[in-house]
């Protein structure tokens, strides 16, 4: 009699074993960490997790916003936070899963990093140790390093915070439909009966943003999975409502540090190194 195979053990559920674990994506079915173009639905981890792809878009979401993560920047999302994720057109990338009681000096909410060479160059080496067997003085010691580089990691402003105030979630709704619209912060803040300051004022006590930033950040995102999809910039522009290409490329460089073209050349996928054999 043939017995069942025994499913692989799920690493972001498990407390026992390394305190920082590191995986590859795979493209097997089943895969603790697999890509593509798919969907996850709503679900937590036991332990905190740490992702980036190499190439393509994610958009993680939970109860009090969304956040668009381009290629080369990494998702950190705490232990026990129920997040959806879509991912969009990712070839590869890689996960790393930290036990909680070692996540005190790190960011308590999710967001998204910046990715050094150093912690990108740490991450590959863990992700060729056999995850089930204790580590060694010398891989103990790299991921302290690794936690360390993380420490230092800077929050990048891609999150997009929803309000739980329901005047305002409905009035953001409606912008996030609506991202071409030419309406002033005057117009809108009549269509949801509320005067310009109290409109502020909510929004800043709701989200952190003002209202204008919030909007201009909303564009971001929106403009972030247009052109990881391929849209033209000249269309994405005119989708926002731009008056012109080069002002929305204007915009866009000044919140992303690049133009929309040399944004995305930066990020087109890279072949990861080769790495160690596992040890016995």
């Amino acid at each position: 009699m043939s017995r069942r195979p025994v499913p692989p053990r799920d690493f972001s559920e498990s407390l026992d074993g390394p305190a920082v674990i590191a995986l590859r994506s795979d493209p097997a079915p089943g895969s603790q960490f697999s890509l593509g173009t798919q969907h996850y639905a709503k679900h937590s981890h036991r332990r905190t997790q740490l992702f980036c792809i190499d190439s393509g878009l994610m958009q993680v979401s939970t109860g009090r916003g969304s956040w668009v993560m381009p290629a080369q920047r990494a998702a950190w999302i705490p232990a026990g936070l129920e997040h959806q994720v879509q991912v969009s057109g990712v070839l590869s990338g890689w996960s790393v899963l930290i036990k909680p009681e070692r996540c005190t000096q790190l960011p308590q909410q999710p967001c998204v990093l910046a990715v050094s060479e150093l912690l990108r160059a740490l991450v590959q080496r863990a992700a060729s140790w056999a995850q089930e067997t204790q580590l060694s003085e010398h891989q103990n010691r790299l991921c302290e390093l690794l936690l360390d580089e993380l420490a230092l990691s800077p929050q990048l402003p891609l999150h997009l915070p929803l309000p739980a105030d329901r005047r305002l979630l409905k009035l953001v709704k409606a912008v996030l439909a609506q991202p071409a619209s030419s309406r002033s912060q005057q117009d809108w803040a009549a269509w949801a009966g509320l005067s310009v300051s109290t409109l502020n004022r909510l929004c800043v006590e709701e989200t952190g943003l003002s209202f204008a930033r919030w909007r201009q950040q909303a564009a971001l995102n929106h403009a972030l999975q247009a052109l990881s999809a391929g849209t033209p910039v000249a269309r994405v522009a005119q989708a926002l409502g731009y008056g012109s290409a080069s002002a929305f490329v204007a915009m866009f460089k000044r919140e992303m540090g690049h133009s929309p073209r040399r944004y995305l050349q930066a990020r087109q996928p890279q072949t990861p190194p080769t790495q160690e054999p596992r040890r016995p």
